[in-house]
This record gives C-alpha cells, structure tokens and sequence, in this order.
C-alpha cells in the first residue's frame, strides 16, 4: 500500500509540472484557437533564465524568498517572450488560415530549441540548490519540500488565474474575446491587448513551471521542452482545451498515469502512455473530461 501512495505522490508532483505548463496552452487556445507548439520552448528558456538567476546568486544560502525572487524573475523574463512571439509571429498571420498559424508556431518552436543550444550550449547544466531541502516520512511514504512546492504552486497560481479570468475587468474582456473576436472588437474591448496579456500569463506560467522541474530535477537542457510540451498538450486535450480546471485535471492524470506506467509496467513505456491516452480521449469524448460540444456553424 505505502508503495501505491508513494507513486500517486510522485505521479501528483509531476503532473502538477504539466498543468502548468497546460494552462497557457488551454488560455491561447481559447482565445484565439491556436495550438501554440512553442510554448513546451517557453518553458525551457524559463528553466534557463532561473538558472541563470541561481548563478547570479550562487554565493547566498538557500532560502524561500530567494526561491521566490528567481521564479518571479522567470516568470516575468518569460511573459515578455510570450508577448513578443505574438506580436511579431503571430499577429501578422492572425487573418490567415489555420494552417499558416500552425506552421508558425513549429517554426518558433524550432527557433527558440535551436536558439536556445546556441544561446545556452547543448551540454546540460544543473541548476543550484535555491530553497531548503526538507523532506518527511509519512506511513513509509516519502515527501520532498520540492514536491510539496511544485503541487502547492500549482494549485495556488490555478486558483488565482480562475479569480482573474473571472472577477477582474480584464477578465471578463478575456472571456468576451474567447466567446466572439470580432463582436469584442465591436464592443470597444482592445483585442490585441487582451492577446498579449493572455500570451503574457501563459508564458509566465510555463516558467514557473521550468523552474519549479528544475528545482526537484536539477538538470536541464535546450531540448528539455520538446516532450514536456507534448505531454502537457495532451493534458490540456485530456482535461478539455480551453478549460482552467480541465488543464489542471488533465495535467495531474498525465503525471498519475506516467509514473504509474513506470511503477508498475516498464520505463519503455513512459511516454507512450500520454500519447496511448490522447487516442482513447479523441476517439471516445474529443471535447475532454470538462469540455463541451460546441456547434459552428457552416
């Protein structure tokens, strides 16, 4: 029994890790209908920027607010790359067809991979201690202070983008331009700001998100993103894209079924059980667990 628990634990932490990384996969999507395939790259360059940041101060002792400081600066070095890709990747096809988006989106994904080992270099770096590690025994089940961490700020940053998307001024704009474009437009809301802003906190998430992986897995690398970004896309499909919830349940499910694919079955397998659950969910409900049928109209 502790051995099923201390999968299920494992199997929360890194589900939490695509959740976030979900979450600006479900936003950009339900704005603009965009599949957005840099965004696994997103979380690379936040991975890098906090390591960078961790070297900057490498001589402190670890502690929380320092912890805190370098994901902030991740996150908001990250919100600015997200609101440049839209501007100048993005916006000038925004009128085209799908298809013309979907190709730029692999071309800034393969831009920011082959930027990012000339920028970074292709050899792994293996980011610094930033918080206490602690860790407890419970029923013979271990828990890490970084598990923990990564599971609370998920959680946390899940419940203040629902406070936003539902009770600010912005997000209720958010929510005008997900529901007709071009009736916000009509209705004076500044539909290009609120798709920056949606890019911005996506962005901002998927750098907590690599910040967070690299503090409990301290190595990273240019290509860290490729395979994250997937398997949190098919989270968001999971939990049905376009929905908050459903990114954060679809992310949580992903990491559950993964390391029980790796507990209980075999290593070889690790990925294939994401992409094995992508099929079963388009063929048996393609609108997700908390998504709903939406008629268009011919």
């Amino acid at each position: 029994m502790s051995t099923f628990v201390q999968q299920l634990v494992n199997g929360l932490s890194l589900g939490s890790i695509y959740a976030l990384i979900a979450l600006g996969y479900t936003m950009v999507y339900g704005i603009l209908r965009l599949i957005n395939f840099a965004h696994g790259d997103v979380y690379m360059v936040g991975a890098y920027v906090g390591y960078y940041g961790s070297v900057r101060f490498r001589g402190l002792t670890p502690s929380y607010p320092r912890a805190i400081a370098i994901m902030f600066l991740s996150m908001a070095v990250c919100a600015l790359l997200g609101v440049a890709i839209e501007r100048f990747a993005y916006r000038p096809v925004r009128g085209a067809a799908k298809m013309t988006s979907l190709i730029t989106a692999i071309g800034v994904s393969l831009l920011l991979e082959n930027g990012g080992q000339l920028l970074f270099g292709a050899d792994p770096k293996f980011f610094p201690s930033n918080a206490p590690h602690t860790e407890f025994n419970v029923a013979n089940v271990r828990i890490t202070s970084e598990q923990l961490t990564v599971f609370v700020v998920s959680i946390g940053l899940t419940i203040l983008l629902l406070f936003f998307i539902q009770r600010t001024r912005t997000g209720k704009a958010m929510r005008a331009v997900s529901f007709n474009l071009d009736a916000a437009k009509l209705m004076g809301i500044s539909t290009d700001r609120i798709i920056a802003i949606t890019f911005a906190l996506g962005s901002a998430f998927a750098a907590a998100a690599g910040v967070l992986v690299a503090m409990a897995i301290p190595k990273i690398d240019p290509l860290m993103g490729i395979m994250s970004g997937l398997k949190a896309f098919v989270a968001a499909v999971l939990g049905g894209i376009g929905n908050v919830p459903g990114a954060l349940l679809g992310g949580l499910i992903i990491g559950i079924a993964e390391v029980f694919t790796v507990g209980y079955l075999s290593p070889t397998y690790r990925d294939a059980i994401a992409f094995a659950i992508l099929i079963g969910i388009l063929l048996f409900r393609p609108q997700g667990i908390l998504g709903r049928v939406e008629k268009e109209k011919v």
